[in-house]
């Protein structure tokens, strides 16, 4: 039986509909289905081999900043907490876009997220700061009991087969994305060498170092920002507003604003409050490729407000 465990939880990494023995723990981290995630770690350390160059450079800034816009604001905002609305084909391509970020699926995502806010900051958060630092950050997904999609929060999305699709196969898009970036720079060394770059160099720098930073400036939205910053409304749990985690995350710093009133939109609930995911949100919506932004309304930023220190 061991054996079979083993088995499936390493085809797991390929199919994530694949069904679990009945002997495993739950509770433990499953440490052979994370091997991936300790490689690409790891990996970070290959900087040192392949030297770096100005386009790798900014080949991995703009790899993080397009996929972290993804993740939050269409993997948080749009899938977790419906706060615009757009087309079927715009929602598939953002939740492929997501998907690139090696986060697993959209729909996965989501049903974590929204149980998360249900349940903020108690013995049923998934992810609390509570619970200690190192299970907040990683340790929840990284354990069996967060593996499988709990559907039942989330049957507003499982009516689309595509993004199903997404959530079993969840590894086969960040290997495309991880291919992709390898050949971008094999091309750009074959007709552009004056750049000094090539596929290795620009794989370890825009696929593996680009998603371990953004996985990490993801994740500390759910461990960081929930002790570190002010606290503007009473949420009922421990949220707070930080603004170097917004510019580092594009916005969803402002996490007490977030957890006041997670249908928003816009984070950044006052002008000074930089919500670049917001801003660019508007963007699309001016070119109609989404509609129907939810807003804060102007009694809910009177509610719940806590006195100033």
């Amino acid at each position: 039986m061991p054996n079979k465990s083993k088995q499936n939880t390493f085809l797991q990494w390929f199919d994530s509909g694949k069904a679990l023995s009945s002997n495993v723990d739950f509770n433990a981290i499953d440490w052979l289905r994370v091997i991936p995630l300790i490689a690409m770690h790891l990996a970070c350390l290959l900087i040192f081999v392949v030297g770096w160059s100005p386009v790798a450079l900014w080949i991995a800034l703009f790899s993080y900043l397009l996929r972290m816009f993804a993740i939050t604001a269409f993997y948080h905002r749009y899938f977790a907490h419906k706060a615009f609305k757009t087309s079927r084909v715009c929602q598939f391509l953002f939740a492929l876009l997501g998907a690139t970020a090696t986060q697993r699926g959209p729909v996965w995502w989501a049903a974590h997220h929204r149980q998360h806010h249900r349940y903020a900051d108690t013995d049923k958060d998934i992810h609390s700061p509570r619970q200690g630092f190192f299970w907040s950050h990683m340790g929840w997904f990284m354990s069996l009991k967060h593996f499988k999609t709990k559907t039942s929060w989330v049957r507003d999305l499982q009516k689309f087969p595509e993004l199903r699709w997404l959530d079993r196969f969840d590894i086969v898009v960040p290997i495309a994305y991880g291919l992709f970036i390898y050949a971008l720079g094999e091309w750009l060394h074959t007709y552009h060498p004056q750049l000094n770059t090539n596929g290795l160099q620009l794989f370890v720098w825009g696929y593996i170092v680009s998603t371990i930073v953004l996985l990490h400036c993801t994740l500390m939205i759910n461990s960081l920002a929930h002790v570190f910053g002010s606290r503007r409304f009473d949420t009922g749990d421990d949220s707070r507003n930080n603004g170097l985690f917004a510019l580092i995350s594009l916005g969803e710093g402002w996490h007490n604003n977030h957890h006041h009133y997670p249908v928003s939109a816009r984070q950044g609930f006052y002008w000074w409050e930089i919500d670049i995911s917001y801003y660019l949100l508007r963007i699309m919506a001016l070119l109609g490729l989404i509609w129907d932004l939810q807003e804060v309304p102007a009694d809910r930023l009177l509610s719940k407000r806590l006195p100033r220190n």
